[in-house]
């Protein structure tokens, strides 16, 4: 194999494994707002709370 070829070979590999990457962190993602969402008020304050000490703006 030429290294052209493998060099491609290799970046294609890298392009789906970014893709599973960003898809799988999407997919946690959606899950984590999901579950907070509509998690009972207590837990929901908790996770409003951490944010707003991390000065992250979440309203």
């Amino acid at each position: 194999m030429s290294t052209t070829a493998a060099t491609t070979k290799q970046r294609e590999h890298t392009l789906e494994q970014n893709l599973w990457a960003a898809l799988s962190a999407a997919l946690l993602g959606l899950v984590i707002l999901y579950g907070v969402g509509f998690a009972p008020l207590q837990a929901h304050n908790a996770a409003h709370d951490a944010r707003h000490s991390a000065a992250f703006p979440c309203h």
